[in-house]
């Protein structure tokens, strides 16, 4: 009995071990990475390119693969999903099929339409498998952009009240030497 008290745990142990290790091996790995020519401290309307990794690491083909890029917002009391149809034309991959041991390489560019703080974050599951895998996540801060500057305003707001003060002198000469003619 004394033996079984020791055994026990130990058994216990390794059955949980090997049930965890083949819970936690996916069929399929996944990569996100930033691309390389990303500005570092991006500005709203800068383009950005993230590049996903999607690797077979099971025995058998993955049919019907599908691939999709989502961004949330971050900033604290505005955490939200963001509606990718203004930031990124490339939405998801669709159709594909990995071989076991094959890779697909996939590019996201994306163009910041709004400041703040972001996370990307890349999924991909099959036609026929019923579980969702994310890649690591990239966190990243789009300052914002003014949208008017004062050295492109300026010029115009001083022009137009001298541009109508200069037709007023024009329209007022012209009466006077137009009005001792008569």
């Amino acid at each position: 009995m004394k033996i079984w008290k020791t055994l026990f745990p130990v058994i216990l142990s390794a059955f949980l071990l090997v049930s965890v290790s083949a819970a936690a091996q996916a069929p399929v790995a996944l990569d996100l990475q930033p691309g390389g020519k990303n500005p570092t401290s991006p500005v709203m309307g800068d383009h950005l390119q993230f590049w996903s990794t999607i690797t077979n690491t099971g025995g058998t083909p993955i049919e019907g693969l599908v691939a999709w890029i989502s961004l949330v917002e971050i900033d604290p009391g505005n955490e939200q999903p963001v509606d990718l149809e203004d930031w990124s034309a490339h939405k998801a991959v669709t159709g594909a099929s990995l071989k076991p041991g094959e890779t697909l390489r996939t590019d996201w560019p994306m163009r910041l339409i709004k400041g703040g703080d972001y996370r990307v974050v890349v999924s991909v599951t099959d036609r026929g498998g019923r579980q969702v895998y994310t890649s690591p996540t990239i966190q990243f801060h789009v300052r914002q952009k003014p949208v008017l500057q004062a050295g492109r305003v300026l010029p115009v707001a001083a022009a137009i009240p001298l541009l109508f003060i200069g037709l007023m002198i024009f329209n007022n000469t012209r009466r006077r030497h137009g009005n001792g003619r008569l």
